[in-house]
């Protein structure tokens, strides 16, 4: 039986859910990070505690955290964690487009390898 097959229905779906989550969680938090203000740390805490992309991030990662539980008790962990691996092609993607952070032909290559370790994963028996 292959990994893709093992994810049947609403395992499938927490997989993309958590992605999703985990996603929009670490984007939000760079969002409510932006214009760091190079004060105090203190300052900077208070600063971002008045973003609402700090608590959506938040609430991402708390909605990650109870998806992440119920995904493992479907799958063994050692493929939930490859599969979630996923996010880090999301994550360097939309940091690419929505921050224009920098990216390199080698960075490129990294996500790409990551990819089709997910992929492999993904079609493994």
């Amino acid at each position: 039986m292959s990994a893709m097959s093992h994810l049947a229905g609403s395992s499938l779906a927490l997989w993309g859910l958590i992605v999703l989550a985990a996603s929009v969680g670490q984007l939000s938090f760079k969002a409510a990070a932006l214009g760091h203000a190079d004060k105090s740390l203190v300052a900077d805490w208070l600063r971002m505690a008045r973003r609402p992309w700090l608590w959506v991030g938040i609430a991402s990662f708390l909605l990650h955290f109870v998806l992440w539980i119920a995904f493992l008790s479907a799958v063994p962990l050692s493929q939930g964690m490859l599969l979630a691996a996923l996010q880090i092609v999301v994550i360097y993607a939309a940091g690419r487009l929505l921050f224009r952070e920098p990216g390199s032909w080698l960075r490129l290559a990294g996500v790409g390898l990551v990819a089709l370790g997910v992929a492999i994963v993904a079609v493994a028996s």
